[in-house]
């Protein structure tokens, strides 16, 4: 007799056939479970590689048409093919790395590293006037958890062109206001260098930049701790690639 038939004999009010019809439930839906996630793996990391590439080109203001688009995939993949000419790993020193992909690198994972240690990624488009824009990958920490984004600096290494950021958790109409419009397009025309190029990157100020000022923004009203934590992140990330700046200015 085999184990099914066993097992359909077994007195069904019995501790046993209860534990064994459970213990069987949880094993199958184990097993579906791990076919659906294993199915459903090449379209999530589709997903996740667009909503990389669209916010790269966010940062330069080369989004127009996307969410009107039949397969946004295919569109996202011709937009960015078009527009990026160049990826390339650089490190702390500024020194070319080779056979590494830019694209996939986890910033994340790069900066827990030691600094010697980093591949760090620099995204090159070309725009339809011939102007050159370099895009450089920024992370750090909100008031709730991390928060991201993107940078595109014109081809003199100082001043901004364009920048979008993102958060994973940030308090609604406070912190995570930095993934809007209004916020982001502050940051267009500053600069990251002053008058002797020491190094001042941006600052987010509370109650209001100068409108003189060329290296600052206001800080979003009531998210002061996100706003710091975004002014960090901009300058930590964009020491990293110091050396980099400089041999492109020379």
């Amino acid at each position: 007799m085999g184990v099914l038939d066993k097992f359909k004999k077994m007195d069904t009010n019995s501790n046993l056939y209860t534990f064994l019809y459970a213990s069987g439930m949880v094993i199958l839906v184990a097993v579906l479970l791990a076919i659906a996630a294993t199915s459903l793996k090449p379209a999530q990391q589709k997903n996740k590689e667009t909503e990389k590439k669209v916010d790269i080109l966010k940062s330069f203001g080369k989004t127009e048409g996307i969410d009107k688009a039949a397969n946004k995939h295919r569109f996202v993949d011709d937009v960015f093919k078009k527009f990026i000419t160049e990826q390339l790993v650089v490190n702390i020193h500024g020194d070319s790395i080779q056979g590494v992909d830019a694209f996939g690198i986890d910033l994340k994972a790069e900066l827990s590293k030691p600094e010697e240690e980093r591949n760090l990624p620099v995204f090159k488009a070309i725009l339809e006037d011939g102007s050159v824009k370099y895009i450089f990958p920024v992370r750090g920490r909100g008031l709730w958890g991390p928060i991201w984004g993107y940078i595109a600096l014109n081809d003199d290494m100082n001043t901004i062109y364009g920048a979008t950021f993102d958060h994973q958790g940030e308090t609604p109409g406070l912190g995570a206001e930095i993934n809007t419009l209004q916020f982001q397009k502050q940051f267009a025309g500053k600069t990251i260098f002053d008058n002797s190029h020491k190094f001042v990157s941006v600052q987010v100020v509370k109650g209001g930049a100068g409108k003189d000022n060329p290296h600052a923004v206001d800080a979003i009203s009531g998210g002061t701790i996100t706003s710091t934590g975004l002014q960090e992140m901009i300058h930590n990330c964009f020491e990293n690639y110091q050396a980099f700046f400089n041999q492109q200015t020379k």
